[in-house]
């Protein structure tokens, strides 16, 4: 489980007091504040139009994307990972040896998927490491 810092808990607080939602993981991922609610508070959470998100988004001056929380099988975290790294795409997860192990499909996504310097990889793996306590390999 991961650590909340100071700041992670002001945005979980803005979500709160915005949406009257509270966020079950909240991380930073290609510039963008990620926000995991419950399946069902998820359109809650969007607001009318998706309101609730534009109005985060303007207070912090950063992008800003709700998503689903999943549980911990493996095609629960497919469709955490897909939507977190949407509109890029990728064929499959597994776990092998106590990581993800994610099928990319092809040169280009594999490439976008690991970012330049594989700052996304990083990115991608510690949100996966913290939440689940498993890293992420992309091949």
């Amino acid at each position: 489980m991961k650590t909340i810092d100071m700041q992670t808990m002001r945005y979980m607080n803005i979500l709160d007091n915005v949406a009257h939602v509270r966020a079950t993981k909240c991380f930073i991922y290609n510039n963008t504040i990620y926000f995991a609610v419950s399946p069902k508070l998820f359109s809650i959470a969007l607001g009318n139009g998706n309101r609730n998100v534009s109005f985060i988004s303007q207070k912090l001056g950063k992008r800003v994307r709700i998503i689903r929380d999943v549980k911990e099988d493996v095609d629960s975290v497919s469709k955490f990972i897909e939507s977190i790294i949407s509109p890029v795409s990728f064929v499959s997860v597994e776990v092998h040896d106590n990581m993800f192990v994610l099928t990319a499909g092809s040169r280009d996504r594999a490439a976008t998927l690991i970012g330049r310097n594989k700052v996304r990889l990083m990115e991608l793996s510690n949100v996966l490491e913290s939440y689940f306590g498993k890293g992420l390999k992309i091949v």
